[in-house]
């Protein structure tokens, strides 16, 4: 929950700084913050594999959180966009290298079915402290009369905190015993993940696609007049709802069909758009941004929950790499395209092009469950 405040803090403010600081245009933030999120997702490959070949996880953990926490002073420092982006890029390492291995372990120590309510719990105790770092950022920006830079400084100790709290007061659980490793990337190991697997990988690409990044939300909000200080309030309402909501809706998976959640999902972030696309005023935006919570509530921990099901339990850390890596790519490419539409058709064609791309997403997961109904 450390590590979470102190992202957020700078997060939340993080857009409007590169835009009015830094005199950045939106496709600039849009491409800067696709980047960071998908090299996030991309890392996870790689620590994913690592921990299922070492068979341990807490020193990636240590070693992730610690990279966070030491990018934090370079974001107060910045003096240009591209040391905002290498900060950005080296935090995202951080939260890849740590990512992986701690689904992995939530999914190994997780009875089977109980996996949906463990994930949407993990997922709501995450969104704690990204509420708590936006509330933080308002309240300091109120104190310092937007100081972007000071608040920045403030982010860097809880993280330094949640390094702390790791290192020394968490210990390194038992792990499964076995015969020899092998690479789990070799092929035949590779093979293992089958089409379940891939087809779950699909469907987050896809709905990455459909979300892109929440930094659009804040420029919303900026857009409808509300004073900068404030602005990161709507992240603090989008991470209450999505807290809320992912422990109900995990707990949910577990007992209904979860292609029928994804769909319901994929419904909840079409209003979403619609409600963002129509108008700039406050309550519309913090309506729209609510509405994203409950979309985030309903399908991340989903996801989560249906990587673990999928694949086999030696190669979970690998399977939880390249969900996030394809994840990645898809979060880069949809965050530019939607920075440049923005940038030059505006936000309201950026939402309804999100909203008919969710329409396409839900026409293509409704085929295939009525595809699967006749098979069977």
């Amino acid at each position: 929950m450390s590590m979470d405040i102190s992202s957020e803090m700078i997060h939340s403010l993080l857009p409007m700084f590169m835009v009015t600081t830094l005199g950045a245009s939106v496709f600039a933030v849009g491409l800067i913050e696709g980047l960071a999120e998908s090299t996030a997702l991309i890392v996870k490959v790689f620590s994913g594999t690592l921990s299922d070949y070492l068979g341990k996880r807490k020193g990636l953990a240590v070693f992730g959180y610690a990279l966070g926490a030491l990018t934090k002073p370079l974001f107060a420092m910045a003096p240009t966009i591209g040391i905002v982006l290498f900060a950005r890029l080296a935090d995202r390492v951080g939260k890849g290298i740590r990512g992986a291995p701690r689904d992995a372990l939530v999914a190994d120590i997780t009875p089977p079915q109980l996996r949906g309510a463990a994930f949407g719990l993990r997922q709501s105790l995450d969104t704690v402290g990204a509420f708590l770092g936006p509330l933080l950022a308002v309240v300091l920006m109120l104190l310092w009369a937007n100081d972007f830079r000071a608040v920045f400084w403030v982010a860097v100790i809880p993280g330094l905190m949640a390094v702390a709290l790791l290192f020394f007061g968490i210990r390194e659980p038992e792990h499964h015993e076995g015969g020899k490793r092998s690479n789990p990337i070799r092929k035949e190991n590779l093979k293992r993940l089958g089409a379940p697997y891939w087809w779950v990988v699909g469907i987050g690409a896809v709905f990455t696609l459909a979300r892109f990044s929440e930094a659009f939300l804040v420029l919303r909000a900026q857009q409808g007049g509300i004073p900068i200080a404030l602005v990161p309030l709507v992240m603090v309402a989008m991470n209450l709802i999505y807290a809320a909501s992912a422990y109900p809706f995990g707990k949910l998976s577990d007992r209904i069909s979860h292609t029928k959640l994804l769909a319901l999902g994929l419904v909840v972030l079409i209003a979403s758009d619609l409600v963002l696309a129509t108008n700039d005023h406050w309550g519309v935006v913090i309506a729209g941004v609510a509405l994203w919570g409950v979309h985030m509530g309903i399908t991340q921990g989903l996801l989560a929950t249906m990587v673990a099901d999928t694949a086999p339990a030696d190669l979970r850390g690998t399977a939880y790499g390249f969900f996030n890596l394809m994840s990645g790519i898809a979060m880069l490419v949809a965050s530019g395209v939607a920075g440049l539409l923005w940038d030059r058709l505006g936000a309201s064609f950026t939402f309804y092009a999100g909203a008919a791309f969710c329409v396409v997403a839900l026409a293509g997961l409704v085929w295939r469950f009525l595809f699967a109904m006749r098979r069977s």
